[in-house]
């Protein structure tokens, strides 16, 4: 029998599912006490097993009582896993956001529970700060726009619907650059933001009578994911 068709311990074959798995893994007895972590949970908790081992796992997880316990493992006699939001506390009692998924396996003892750990803390962090800069740019002052490379509107602000008459963003949206915006050389501008530069437009509009009116500065530049790759057009059109 070669090594590939060879059977593996189990025992062995765990130990390496654990240390493989991506998210923190904390196992505990069925009343809810820690016998094992895998090597992120380690990190993410900056704890060992020699320190937690027979622990109750709210010393991980607050909120998960004993009561809760027995919630859980009613739940699981009804569905194969359960999923939860949590606070979850490190060794030096620091805190970070966490989805935690609840199983149960056969282990050591008969309804030993499983608790997998995602850190979603960064994710949170990237969430509320996407959500204060799409606040900062419905409330800025200039009418500010995003394009794709189609050139058909993707986002705009109260202040842009406001300039051009719209009374709602989804009036705009799907509408092309080069009917809103057809004046020479806008549509050349946008084109050059397209192949990604950043370009600064100034001119006087005029009032109805045909008379000099305020200074407008209009100004466009490529939307980057990355250094190489540009989604499309981003810009701002400012009474001076």
């Amino acid at each position: 029998m070669n090594a590939i068709s060879q059977p593996h311990d189990h025992k062995s074959l765990y130990r390496q599912l654990m240390c493989g798995l991506y998210d923190a893994l904390l196992v505990t007895d069925p009343n809810g006490h820690l016998i094992e972590l895998n090597p992120r949970a380690t990190e993410y908790f900056q704890c060992s097993i020699d320190e937690t081992a027979d622990q109750p796992i709210s010393l991980l997880i607050p909120g998960i009582t004993p009561k809760m316990i027995g919630r859980i493992h009613q739940g699981l006699n009804d569905a194969r896993h359960i999923l939860l939001d949590a606070r979850c506390v490190r060794k030096d009692k620091s805190s970070f956001a966490a989805e935690v998924t609840i199983s149960v396996i056969d282990l050591m003892n008969v309804g030993d529970l499983v608790f997998t750990v995602r850190n979603i803390e960064p994710r949170r962090k990237q969430w509320e700060l996407l959500r204060s800069k799409t606040n900062a740019f419905m409330a800025a002052q200039s009418a500010c726009f995003v394009c794709g490379p189609d050139r058909q509107f993707k986002a705009v602000n109260r202040a842009f619907l406001d300039m051009f008459d719209f009374s709602q963003e989804a009036d705009v949206l799907g509408k092309s650059f080069d009917d809103l915006m057809s004046d020479d050389p806008l549509p050349e501008f946008f084109t050059r933001a397209l192949d990604g530069e950043t370009l600064t437009y100034r001119v006087v509009a005029e009032t109805d009578e045909g008379e000099c009116g305020s200074e407008i500065e209009i100004q466009m530049m490529p939307d980057r994911q990355s250094k190489d790759r540009i989604l499309g057009v981003v810009g701002s059109i400012l009474q001076v």
